[in-house]
């Protein structure tokens, strides 16, 4: 599409050279859109399910035992 452009400015046809400029556009976003979206496909989802890692050094207070200093 490229060589075309190049082809219509020599020639003179720029109307020409506007519509393929337009369509080049077009397809340069549609390229992006396809490429984010592969991007997406293969890359690693966390279904938000912690591990034993991220909750073992967790430690739960019981709501009805208050912890008294030294005791």
């Amino acid at each position: 599409m490229i060589a075309r452009i190049a082809e219509a400015e020599r020639e003179g046809r720029l109307g020409e050279v506007e519509g393929l400029r337009v369509s080049l556009a077009g397809a340069e976003e549609k390229i992006a859109q396809l490429d984010a979206r592969q991007e997406r496909r293969s890359s690693k989802v966390f279904p938000g399910v912690p591990s034993f890692g991220q909750i073992g050094a967790r430690t739960a207070v019981r709501p009805d035992h208050e912890s008294t200093p030294g005791a």
